[in-house]
């Protein structure tokens, strides 16, 4: 779905107009092949320049066609997919600022609703604004992962099965964010160079502040996975710790109950035994089962088994 958007610097909000004006914000939900026929139509640009808009997977990368300058960034996903990053697209042309998105763009959705001083004839600006906006996500979502691995940590005496899901599935959403923010910051520095976009004395600062903005998302993930991966470590060596206690446990037991069984199997042969006349044989070898297993009881306490 193709939605335009136009908006002054006195403008309160974006509007929506129904022709392609120049200065104007283009943004393409949930795209499809006759959408990018459209802006290759619109822009002079090649499908296949265009055409990895549509692949989920695509990988943050600048390119440079013609006079047109094509960017491919991830933002973090608000829906539970497997993929916690979402591709998109942002096209600068000599008229328009083109967003293309394979899916709903929750982030743009965002951006429109923002009051903001922005304009949409400030192409550069409204670049690094949606720049910003996806570092800002990032380091959003990467200290909600942060707070959940820290509930967990106050939990290390009670673990469970969903606890370790739960780090499993946080350390697999950092690591996605990571693979996606780092090649962001080496399109950021790219940009700072001044091969791709114009840029003016404000535009520099912007920038300086976006490149510190992504390496400290980038230094926070790397930091909470190596404690996700410290954490589960710790779970190891409890589980482990847990399962020597409890093999201490069974194989004191089990020899508590050993000797009772081998002296009830020496009386159960049929050969000449110490007692065997005795009328109160029965009770004398209860008696001695019963203290030698208190013995062994005491033993193994002594040396903490139980």
């Amino acid at each position: 779905m193709i939605e335009i958007y136009f908006k002054t610097i006195r403008d309160d909000e974006f509007n929506i107009i129904s022709d392609f004006r120049t200065g104007s914000w283009i943004h393409i939900d949930e795209a499809n092949l006759e959408d990018l026929k459209k802006i290759t139509e619109l822009t002079g640009l090649e499908i296949t320049d265009i055409l990895d808009s549509l692949d989920k997977y695509e990988n943050p990368r600048i390119e440079h066609k013609d006079k047109n300058i094509i960017i491919f960034v991830r933002h973090p996903s608000e829906i539970e997919t497997g993929l916690h990053t979402d591709s998109l697209a942002i096209i600068l042309t000599h008229s328009f600022l083109i967003t293309i998105s394979s899916s709903k763009s929750q982030l743009v959705d965002a951006i429109l609703q923002y009051k903001t001083n922005l304009a949409t004839t400030q192409k550069s600006k409204l670049l690094f604004n949606i720049l910003l906006k996806v570092t800002q996500k990032f380091t959003s979502k990467i200290k909600k992962v942060r707070n959940d691995v820290i509930e967990q940590e106050k939990k290390i005496k009670n673990i469970t099965n969903d606890a370790i899901i739960v780090l499993t599935k946080n350390e697999e959403v950092l690591n996605q964010y990571l693979s996606a923010l780092v090649p962001m910051r080496n399109l950021l520095e790219a940009i700072t160079s001044g091969r791709y976009v114009n840029l003016y004395e404000k535009d520099y600062d912007l920038l300086q502040d976006l490149l510190i903005a992504i390496k400290q998302s980038e230094d926070l993930c790397r930091v909470n996975v190596k404690s996700i991966r410290s954490l589960r470590d710790s779970y190891q060596i409890i589980f482990t710790n847990d399962v020597n206690k409890t093999m201490k446990i069974l194989t004191a037991i089990t020899i508590i109950f050993t000797i009772p069984t081998i002296i009830s199997s020496i009386y159960g042969m049929n050969v000449k035994l110490p007692l065997e006349k005795s009328p109160f044989a029965f009770f004398i070898l209860i008696n001695i089962m019963i203290l030698t297993s208190i013995i062994f009881f005491f033993i193994f306490i002594r040396k903490r088994w139980f």
